[in-house]
């Protein structure tokens, strides 16, 4: 047994406690969390540390299969450009596994305990076998071209099979609103009522999908056409925003992450509220990945005013310097002054791990939960927020 102490516990759920001691079984499980309050003293067997305990986060949203792409592709190039990037640089030789390892690793330092990970193949898999971490693989889908529908989608089953076998949590999800046929989303939609499993899209990262639906021609369009030679004349453009021109194809029995949301706008959350629940709609966002691609964030005010469910994410070593979700939260609040540290410990701990469904384990410390235990310092305790040097050590 292991008797944790700091200068505060945020247990996930509830206030921050003052000189909390965080009370875990050999294995990680928690026992109890107790309050000494300003009557703490030192207690034979109890660890003592200058900073504050904080539930292992979860990274609600990454590509593990990208990790070998880290530093090939500059910064603020614009989505097109980076979409451009992607297209060049995905097949390069290189040893993926070897790249994906080294990232699993690194999140688990950074206190990572939880992932919503996005795969196109099976590579990752031999990976999270192996893994400390636990992983929800968001099998995606493209297909922008409706003839593409039937076998894009039968490849992503043969992938879902192959997660499933190997005793892996795994669903099928599209890409995005501009990169998946009506006909593709159809077929999603049918297994996802099915199965009624997790369902992710990367939704309004980048003022070029407004306009792709807004107007139709663009340059998402021209990267169809030029780099990946695809007949686009069959799109006609729906005169309104991307997430409201699918939200019929995201059935709201289903528990939805919505990924960047960078050019998310009141009038969608309107949409959003029209066509399903919010209790089971997550908003994952990506601060570190949108500065690095485009050097634009979402609008967090409205998000915070809408009392919408946030998350955090990395995206990928693609575009991202490193899969660090307390590097998340400190740009979150260089950017965002109102936002609060407990807040946000809220987002990377258990809001990451209801959008996951897997709070009986994960993002908060209560009774019988085995979340991980990681200890934050480089806090201003004036201020109660996190300070540029703030650094992040994995106890449990």
């Amino acid at each position: 047994m292991r008797k944790i102490a700091a200068t505060y516990v945020f247990p996930g759920t509830g206030s921050p406690i003052k000189n909390g001691i965080l009370v875990c079984d050999d294995e990680g499980t928690v026992i109890d969390i107790l309050d000494r309050g300003d009557s703490f003293k030192e207690e034979a067997g109890v660890e003592f540390y200058s900073g504050i305990l904080v539930p292992g986060f979860v990274n609600a949203h990454c590509h593990l299969e990208l990790s070998h792409l880290h530093n090939k592709i500059e910064k603020n190039i614009g989505f097109s450009g980076f979409l451009e990037k992607i297209n060049l640089l995905i097949n390069e030789l290189a040893d993926k596994e070897k790249a994906m390892q080294i990232a699993d690793r690194k999140m688990w330092a950074a206190g990572i305990a939880a992932i919503g990970d996005v795969s196109n193949s099976g590579l990752s898999i031999p990976v999270k076998q192996k893994s400390k971490n636990y992983y929800h693989t968001f099998v995606e889908v493209f297909g922008f071209h409706p003839s593409r529908a039937d076998r894009a989608f039968s490849k992503a089953e043969e992938v879902l099979e192959s997660f499933k076998k190997a005793k892996l949590s795994a669903t099928i999800v599209p890409h995005s609103p501009y990169s998946v046929s009506y006909k593709l989303f159809e077929k999603i939609k049918k297994h996802a009522q099915k199965e009624g499993g997790l369902l992710c899209i990367h939704n309004q990262e980048s003022e070029d999908e407004t306009k792709f639906f807004i107007s139709g021609d663009n340059e998402i369009t021209k990267h169809f056409r030029n780099n990946l030679k695809l007949d686009t004349t069959h799109w006609k453009p729906t005169e309104k925003s991307s997430i409201q021109s699918v939200i019929q194809y995201l059935p709201n029995e289903n528990q939805l992450l919505l990924v960047h949301n960078t050019n998310t706008e009141k009038a969608d959350i309107e949409a959003l509220k029209q066509h399903r629940n919010l209790s089971n709609t997550f908003f994952v966002l990506c601060p570190n990945s949108n500065l690095y691609i485009q050097n634009e964030l979402p609008p967090m005010n409205l998000f915070q005013k809408e009392k919408l469910q946030i998350c955090l994410g990395t995206d990928s070593l693609a575009s991202n310097t490193e899969l660090s979700i307390l590097q998340e939260m400190i740009t979150v609040q260089q950017h965002f002054r109102d936002v609060s540290l407990e807040e946000l410990l809220t987002w990377a701990g258990i809001n990451g791990a209801k959008a996951l469904k897997i709070e009986d384990t994960f993002g908060s410390f209560e009774k019988g939960k085995k979340p991980g235990v990681n200890l934050i310092s480089g806090i201003n305790f004036k201020t109660m927020r996190l300070t540029p040097k703030a650094k992040v050590k994995r106890l449990i």
